[in-house]
């Protein structure tokens, strides 16, 4: 799927102008069927579409037939133990079990999590590692947008991420909620360096994993000698993570996806873990199509330890693609997004689009 100009993304992991994805559909002998999808973007996920069908067709799918589907929970746990890794692909059967769930009783997935604790999602812009002229234009289009909070790519090159966020902000104004996200490009010493500076001079409220995801050690450092909070996101997949994250002390904030850790149910459990521990969360992304981003967004409405009003989430399929496959469009308003109150999911696909932009 192609990215809009405004959501490609230059950083320190390379490049991200296209998505690969694998939508699937798991039936059931009562007529039900219930939609998933795989982030196969490989760069960022680790995960391409032919790992992610063939492991779906020789693993996972022969340990699932015959099952109760609405048996969300045990059957994450078998998927977990006949495929120890790609939890993008498990994720994306776990997505399709949840909407089958919803639809055989009625109700949208955030119903089953517990229910609403907040209205609406606020979003945030991702702006790209790019120049600053156009990082700055970038800056400016997510206010056209009606958001209210972004943060800026850095990592690359100290002085060139400087002035990128520099351009933002001011083209952004002084009030407007920005962070900077490193994707693990800066070493600890330029981290802590980097993040000083741009906190003062520029006003960022939080730095996202500024150092790679290799010792969690260097997070502790980074977050006991920076003025801003710390969010950690390539360091967090699993639900071990989150905890370990937490007893490090090594970040203020956790990011999650629907895809890192293999689905929406161990994606609740890691925001529970970081509730617990006095931490919150956010929603991270790696720019998901609409049916993941209609399940990331049911985890965030149900999730009280996800704390979206003080760090959006990174919900950005609805707007971010030329089309999300979806039969009707996200409600995306006023900076924010809210998922459906139909049955499960809510969402059903664009037969036609599905057509047009399949390649397999």
């Amino acid at each position: 799927m192609p990215i809009r100009a405004e959501f490609q993304i230059q950083g320190a992991l390379g490049s991200h102008t296209e998505s690969p994805f694998v939508v699937l559909r798991v039936h059931t002998d009562e007529g039900i069927t219930g939609l998933g999808e795989v982030s196969c973007t490989a760069l960022w996920s680790g995960e391409d579409a032919n790992t992610a069908i063939h492991l779906i067709q020789t693993y996972l799918e022969p340990a699932l037939c015959g099952e109760d589907p609405r048996d969300v929970e045990r059957l994450t746990i078998k998927m977990r133990r006949v495929l120890a890794n790609n939890p993008f692909t498990r994720s994306g059967i776990e997505i399709a079990l949840w909407d089958i769930l919803g639809k055989s009783v009625g109700l949208p997935v955030y119903r089953l999590l517990g229910g609403a604790v907040r209205q609406r999602i606020p979003i945030k812009m991702s702006v790209s590692g790019a120049a600053p002229e156009r990082a700055a234009e970038l800056g400016r289009f997510a206010v056209s947008k009606g958001l209210t909070a972004l943060k800026v790519k850095t990592g690359i090159e100290p002085a060139a991420d400087i002035e990128r966020v520099k351009a933002v902000r001011a083209a952004v104004g002084p009030k407007f909620r920005m962070g900077v996200d490193a994707n693990g490009g800066w070493s600890p010493r330029v981290a802590i360096q980097t993040i000083r500076k741009l906190a003062e001079e520029c006003s960022i409220y939080f730095a996202e994993q500024p150092v790679a995801p290799l010792d969690i050690q260097w997070l502790v450092d980074v977050r006991r000698n920076v003025p801003v909070p710390v969010m950690a996101d390539e360091s967090c997949y699993t639900l071990q993570d989150a905890m370990a994250l937490a007893r490090a002390g090594a970040a203020d904030i956790l990011s999650l996806y629907v895809g890192k850790g293999g689905g929406i149910g161990p994606a609740r459990k890691m925001a529970a873990v970081a509730e617990a521990a006095g931490l919150t969360c956010t929603v991270g992304s790696n720019l998901e199509l609409g049916i993941a981003s209609a399940a990331m967004a049911h985890l965030a409405l149900a999730s009280p330890g996800i704390g979206a009003e003080e760090f959006p989430c990174d919900i950005l399929g609805p707007i971010a693609y030329v089309h999300d496959l979806l039969a009707e469009p996200f409600d995306f308003r006023d900076g924010s997004v809210r998922p459906s109150d139909q049955p499960g999911l809510g969402v059903e696909l664009d037969e036609a689009m599905l057509k047009q932009y399949r390649v397999g």
